[in-house]
């Protein structure tokens, strides 16, 4: 933040703001302390919203506010952990798998509930999910 501020980058200012914000508010909501994996899901609960209102504003054809929603994600995406390759994520779905000992697609919610902790942040749980839901029907 102190960075954004001295730069006079008001609008990587703004979304540090309203990251903090909502950091700060979860604890106070939860009474807890986040760890690094809760940060990472507001974080990704914020892009989602962004990118929810990207969309409703198109419709719109607002495109002012859909780029500075762009430019949201962007300051956000940048506190997020390094994506994983698509290799890496098929690698640790073929671990999941293994260590879970799953047959069958009725399996799909074990091996889902190892690697949500493991992969959050780091890949797309939905083509994560995709991924899964492929290694045990076929």
């Amino acid at each position: 933040m102190k960075a954004a501020m001295r730069a006079k980058d008001s609008a990587r200012l703004s979304t540090v703001r309203l990251l903090l914000a909502a950091m700060k508010q979860k604890e106070v909501d939860d009474r807890i302390e986040l760890t690094d994996p809760d940060v990472v899901g507001i974080i990704e609960k914020m892009i989602k919203q962004r990118r929810e209102s990207i969309a409703q504003f198109e419709k719109a054809a607002r495109r002012d506010l859909a780029d500075k929603e762009k430019a949201e994600i962007e300051v956000l995406s940048g506190y997020l952990p390094q994506k994983l390759s698509d290799a890496e994520v098929a690698q640790a779905v073929a671990a999941a798998i293994a260590e879970s000992g799953a047959s069958g697609i009725k399996d799909m919610g074990k091996v889902m509930a190892l690697l949500k902790p493991r992969l959050a942040g780091r890949a797309d749980m939905g083509s994560v999910s995709g991924l899964v839901k492929s290694k045990l029907s076929g």
